[in-house]
């Protein structure tokens, strides 16, 4: 059966996020506007600089960090923030990002996510529409970018 054009688009973030260097989580995020893909990400290390892969272990991780906390203590760069670096305003102005994402610790096909707080910011200046989630069990969601503009969670909280 032929793919609809978010299981395509779905897929192809599944593929994107197998070049990830992450030992916790694989993530791939594509950039599709005018049904067109803009650009690629997936979560990395700095350019020319050593990755959990290679090193064999996650800091994050041997300093019992739980997942999705501290992220100042991660050289990561997560897929979204590679796929905005990558792209101009204009090719991401109302384009839909699709983001794949699988747990690596956990082996759950039915991991749930959604992009961080940061990447929700960013995601909002680079003016992308919409945001398509997926996981190896094939559930989906999708998140309108304009509703996080009303979301108390993007607030910085200070002590």
């Amino acid at each position: 059966m032929r793919p609809t054009k978010g299981e395509y688009y779905l897929e192809i973030a599944r593929a994107v996020s197998q070049r990830g260097t992450c030992r916790r989580r694989k993530y791939g995020a594509v950039l599709v506007s005018d049904d067109e893909i803009k650009g690629t990400g997936y979560v990395g290390s700095p350019r020319g600089a050593m990755n959990c892969i290679d090193k064999g272990f996650c800091p994050r991780q041997e300093a019992g960090i739980p997942a999705g906390e501290r992220y100042d203590e991660c050289n990561g760069v997560h897929a979204e923030q590679n796929v905005i670096i990558s792209v101009s305003r204009k090719d991401a102005l109302n384009g839909t990002l699709y983001i794949f994402g699988e747990d690596l610790e956990k082996d759950d096909p039915h991991f749930n996510f959604g992009p961080c707080q940061l990447c929700k910011r960013m995601i909002i200046n680079t003016g992308i529409g919409l945001v398509i989630t997926g996981n190896l069990a094939g559930d989906k969601k999708s998140y309108r970018v304009s509703h996080w503009l009303c979301d108390d969670s993007l607030e910085i909280k200070t002590k």
